[in-house]
């Protein structure tokens, strides 16, 4: 693997060198190249020209940054991720603070597969730590509870430097805080993103205020507003990465489940999924049977690669379900295709060619929208070419000789959403807060679904192949 060591340095002239040579004699298992990526934030003590010496001294090694102008650490960092070219990589500020000694303590989870991002922390149990400021780790350890808080992750030290992460998921997560509040800022990306992450010990020491020391109480509240601000805001891909439609499901993950209880008992040990986006149904179905996940945009399949990554139970394949399915796909006893083929412009084209994978015997569970009369700005917006009524999708199955087990309808409740929504206010999203709304009414509409007298905004059929 391929070390890229992320280096932001703001007037570290008196400490440039030695960090610098620290980093470059560690060997770590696993690790066969290194490359450190210095950022100077327009220094004004002469680092710069330290910097410049270091590339020549080692030109295949380090890679300078100069900055024109001073934008802060986050910054600083959001270039360095941009510039990276290696497989792994970790934040090591430019004092003596953090010893790359650690490096193979915290780099060893994700060299072993196990982890996406590892923390290392200041606050486990180490062997040793310099005696400082009292107030400044309560303030620590105050970020770091509420930011657990906020992530619902239990970490003991949310804002240490060494945050050690694979590349090229970095490189999909926006950064947009300037100063010291990347640390809540990615904290709360990794978080959001279902990634697995590691806490390892590592030493510390700290640093004084004449020493040069730059974080101060204003970086404080400046992290406690970045906390709040990233629990209400979903900013977690870079640019049109993954659909937002499909993160903001993730907001209704009661629904997701209300829907694929009601059909788990069709599912058996293999269930293959059609479109699987960026995994909003995997993290639910992987609880009760093993999963083959399949994607063709290859945005979502690097978002599914990185969630899923050594993942026991979970099989991340491409494939475009208009298309014959490769001859290395496993075969399932299950298919769920779930508010796909509405986008497909020749629908059974999907159900023929999934015929073709499944084992005999075996259930589709095809998930769509119900109620063409319902169309509307909405499933415009979102790309539906159509909504379907219960006669056309069990006409897709029946043709092929498939047994109609079940057609039901569900979430009778979100139809008067969807119809004020799409119909009457003309809305072109139903987003993130409304959704967040949904999932905590969930368990009432549940209750009230199969009283309701009319039908669900959501259509299943579960269809089984003949055994011959």
């Amino acid at each position: 693997m391929k070390l890229s060591v992320l280096m932001p340095v703001y007037n570290e002239r008196r400490t440039l060198r030695e960090i610098v040579a620290r980093v470059l004699k560690q060997e770590i298992p696993g690790v066969d190249q290194v490359e450190v990526i210095i950022v100077d934030d327009c220094s004004t003590d002469g680092s710069g020209e330290i910097i410049r010496q270091l590339h020549q001294e080692h030109p295949q090694v380090i890679q300078p940054i100069l900055m024109a102008e001073n934008q802060g650490k986050g910054h600083a960092i959001r270039r360095a991720i941009l510039a990276a070219s290696g497989d792994i990589a970790i934040i090591q500020d430019a004092d003596l603070e953090y010893d790359p000694a650690d490096y193979e303590t915290v780099l060893g989870p994700i060299i072993a597969g196990q982890a996406d991002v590892v923390y290392g922390s200041r606050f486990a149990e180490r062997e040793q730590r310099r005696v400082l400021y009292f107030r400044h780790t309560l303030a620590n350890r105050f970020l770091t509870f509420l930011s657990n808080c906020f992530t619902n992750l239990n970490l003991t030290d949310m804002e240490t430097c060494y945050k050690a992460f694979r590349v090229e998921l970095a490189k999909t997560i926006p950064i947009r805080s300037k100063r010291f509040g990347i640390e809540p800022e990615l904290t709360a990306k990794f978080a959001k993103r279902k990634l697995r992450i590691f806490e390892v010990p590592i030493s510390y020491h700290g640093r004084t205020y004449a020493e040069g020391k730059k974080i101060t109480w204003k970086d404080g509240i400046i992290a406690f507003f970045t906390i709040i601000k990233y629990w209400l805001i979903d900013d977690m891909f870079e640019g049109d990465y993954a659909h937002k439609d499909l993160i903001d499901m993730e907001a209704a993950p009661k629904y997701t489940e209300w829907t694929l209880a009601r059909t788990r008992p069709y599912v058996g040990d293999l269930l293959l999924e059609i479109g699987s986006g960026i995994g909003n149904n995997v993290r639910i179905l992987m609880q009760y049977t093993d999963v083959i996940a399949t994607e063709v945009d290859p945005t979502y399949l690097q978002v599914l690669s990185n969630a899923y990554l050594n993942t026991p139970g979970v099989d991340v394949r491409v494939w475009d379900a208009t298309q014959p399915p490769p001859p290395d796909l496993p075969q399932p006893d299950s298919i769920l295709c779930s508010n796909v083929i509405e986008h497909i412009e020749d629908d059974q084209v999907v159900v023929i060619n999934a015929d073709q994978v499944l084992k005999p015997g075996g259930n589709m569970i095809f998930i769509v929208p119900r109620g063409q009369r319902l169309y509307s700005s909405l499933d415009t917006a979102i790309g539906h070419l159509r909504r379907y009524d219960e006669e056309h999708l069990r006409k897709l199955f029946t043709d092929m000789g498939y047994a109609v087990e079940e057609l039901f309808t569900l979430n009778k409740i979100g139809v008067l959403g969807w119809w004020y929504r799409g119909k009457v206010a003309k809305q072109k999203a139903i987003g993130r807060f409304g959704l967040k709304v949904f999932n905590v009414l969930v368990p009432a509409f549940k209750l009230i679904d199969p009283i309701l007298p009319w039908k669900g905004l959501s259509l299943v059929i579960v269809a089984r192949k003949p055994e011959v």
